[in-house]
This record gives C-alpha cells, sequence and structure tokens, in this order.
C-alpha cells in the first residue's frame, strides 16, 4: 500500500501540510515513503502517534534536539525524565510571568487610600534559625527546604509565633547575600543546619502585604516610599514574618506577609 498522501495526514493528525514538511526537513519525523518521480510523501498509519506527541511537545516549546531525544528512547522512564524536566522550566516560566502580570497590574491601578505603618520596637529574642549565603535565584527552593528542616527541628508546642526570614541587601544589589530563616522558641535546638540566635533589639517600619507574593515587590516599594517620606532610613536586612503563608493555607488570599525594616531617624 502507498500510504497516506501528506494532505491525507494531515487531516488524520490534524496538522498542517507546512507543519509536517517542517517536521520532514528537520528530521523529527520523516514519511514512510517518498515517490521518487513526484516527490509526493507518503505515512502509515502507525505514524499518527508520533506526529501528534510531536505536536504536543512543540506546543510546550520543547526544544528540537529534546524532542529528538524523547522520540529516540525506548525507555518510558528516561521519557518521562526528559519531558518532567522541561514542564519544571516551563512552570518556573509561568510563575514569573504570572508575577509580572499581577505586580504590572497592581502598578498600573493606584492604590486606595495611605499604606499602613506600624512604627515599633522589637525585644531582642532567641530564635531556632538557620542561616546561608544564597544566590537569588535559588532563595525559594533555599527557603522551602530550610522551612521544612526547622519545622521538623521545632514542633509545634515550643513555638512561640510564626516563622520569619532576615534578608541581606547584598542578596537585591549583587544577585547573592545573606539569609536567615527562623522560628521563635524558647529553647533553640541545634541539630542539622539549625542553630540558636538571638536576634537583637531593635526598631522597625512594618507593613503587612496582603495576598499572593506575586505582587510583594509593589509593597516593599510603597513601604520605601513612606520610610523616606517620613525621614527614616534603613539599618539591616529587611525582614518579613510569615503570618500565614503557603504553608499554613494554600489559598493565597488569606496569606498575611510582615515586611518591616529597622529604621532610625535622621536628624534634621
Amino acid at each position: 500500500m502507498r500510504g497516506l498522501t501528506i494532505g491525507e495526514f494531515a487531516q488524520a493528525t490534524q496538522l498542517s501540510v507546512r507543519t509536517l514538511r517542517r517536521y520532514h526537513e528537520s528530521g523529527l519525523l520523516s514519511p514512510a515513503s517518498v515517490d521518487p518521480a513526484s516527490g509526493y510523501r507518503y505515512y502509515s498509519t502507525a505514524q499518527i502517534p508520533s506526529a501528534q506527541v510531536i505536536h504536543r511537545l512543540r506546543e510546550l516549546d520543547v526544544p528540537l534536539a529534546d524532542v529528538e531525544k524523547i522520540l529516540g528512547t525506548d525507555d518510558p522512564q528516561a521519557r518521562a525524565e526528559l519531558v518532567a524536566t522541561h514542564l519544571d522550566r516551563l512552570q518556573a516560566s509561568l510563575d514569573r510571568t504570572r508575577a509580572a502580570v499581577t505586580s504590572l497590574q497592581r502598578l498600573l491601578r493606584p492604590e486606595p487610600g495611605d499604606l499602613v505603618v506600624e512604627l515599633r520596637s522589637e525585644p531582642a529574642r532567641m530564635v531556632a534559625a538557620i542561616t546561608d549565603v544564597v544566590e537569588l535565584t535559588d532563595v525559594l527552593d533555599w527557603y522551602a527546604g530550610a522551612m521544612a528542616e526547622l519545622d521538623s527541628a521545632v514542633g509545634s508546642p515550643a513555638r512561640l509565633g510564626p516563622p520569619g526570614g532576615h534578608y541581606d541587601n547584598e542578596l537585591f544589589t549583587d544577585g547573592r547575600g545573606k539569609v536567615r530563616v527562623y522560628r521563635p522558641t524558647a529553647i533553640p535546638p541545634s541539630i542539622g543546619r539549625v542553630r540558636a540566635v538571638e536576634l537583637s533589639a531593635t526598631d522597625l517600619a512594618a507593613t503587612v502585604h496582603v495576598g499572593s507574593h506575586d505582587d510583594i515587590a509593589v509593597t516593599y516599594g510603597r513601604l520605601a516610599t513612606w520610610t523616606h517620606d517620613h525621614t527614616l532610613t534603613v539599618a539591616g536586612p529587611v525582614q518579613e514574618t510569615y503570618t500565614i503563608g503557603p504553608r499554613d493555607n494554600s489559598d493565597p488570599t488569606t496569606w498575611r506577609t510582615e515586611i518591616a525594616w529597622p529604621v532610625f531617624r535622621l536628624s534634621s
């Protein structure tokens, strides 16, 4: 049998003739046979699943080289790992896009009323903490691992408040800096990466960011404006307290993150 013409194969796979020609030229999907006299391409029905797989992978922007690897292996586990790796990259890209859109929408929408900022003095306190120097691009993954370790080291009965984090300025200016996450507790354990740390007494300018962290940078900007307008200057790493976060509730509308800067008043 001569097989399906490229037009018939296009109809069967719901792919355009142009796309099938491109797949052929790139070596992704060659016809079952090509008539030497006419140059007509003919496909077998057994190639329909392969064409559909290629199309779905390309819809996900899987690079051609990776598509070839996926199609070229008979090991289901290897294929799954190749697809999973790309899906992780795609999810990260989607997360960045969503965060950028959310932040932009908020920036373009006037904020109702003034920012509510609390000026308070916080006493010294003991915490169980994990401290490390982290790349800015790795902060979220590092935070997830560190908080899981803290939760294991400091059980619910020993916790004296919500967890928090300190983020040195170099993390943002240089893309790499010291990060500390902690849980307040009366007797901090020393296990694994967890160590007892005494947080110094400090004066803070604090506000609460409500909801998803996608647009938390906007709240940072508003707090920076408020401190400048009130003749205050930042005197230490930014502090975050996760009153309600993803570890407490999967609904982002319930999240409450306090952002606070250690401050002192500039002399007039």
